[in-house]
């Protein structure tokens, strides 16, 4: 199963526009969104994904109670655990705990955001993955991650 992940779009529409046409087009089977939407209208264009969407609320995120209406309920507090093609998957957005949640063995793939940084790399048996910012408020790159829950790979892409 191919799997998109977007993290810190930051309310940045047309970057969003763009992931969702990624996706769409890769034919992604669920998008991961790991926080810092920062507003709810963000949902104008994520509800045009050919995908099931999953989402953690991020720092940035402001009007939770709307964030989670727009999103039909599909954004949750972390961190979020759950399983897509019997992988066991953790969503945080800070990163402060992501490497001790890897190591732990309880996760096949640990997904975070916030650092605005792109990260693929493997702990023992974890795949870590930061998409780094869609929005490209801070370091001018925006980007997100296709994962392959088959193999467990992982490549960051351009927007």
């Amino acid at each position: 199963m191919l799997i998109g992940v977007i993290s810190d779009t930051h309310d940045n529409m047309p970057q969003i526009d763009k992931a969702v046409d990624l996706f769409n087009a890769r034919k992604v089977g669920h998008v991961i969104h790991a926080g810092d939407f920062t507003s709810p209208f963000t949902f104008r264009i994520l509800k045009n994904l050919d995908a099931a969407f999953t989402g953690v609320f991020g720092n940035n995120d402001g009007d939770k109670l709307l964030l989670s209406k727009m999103s039909g309920g599909r954004v949750f507090p972390q961190p979020h655990t759950f399983q897509l093609a019997e992988k066991r998957i953790v969503v945080i957005h800070e990163h402060h705990i992501a490497e001790a949640l890897a190591d732990s063995g309880h996760y096949d793939l640990v997904i975070y955001g916030h650092t605005h940084k792109p990260v693929v790399k493997k702990m023992k048996e974890t795949l870590v993955v930061n998409p780094g910012e869609a929005g490209s408020w801070l370091y001018g790159k925006s980007t997100v991650a296709l994962i392959d829950l088959g193999p467990m790979q992982a490549e960051i892409l351009p927007l």
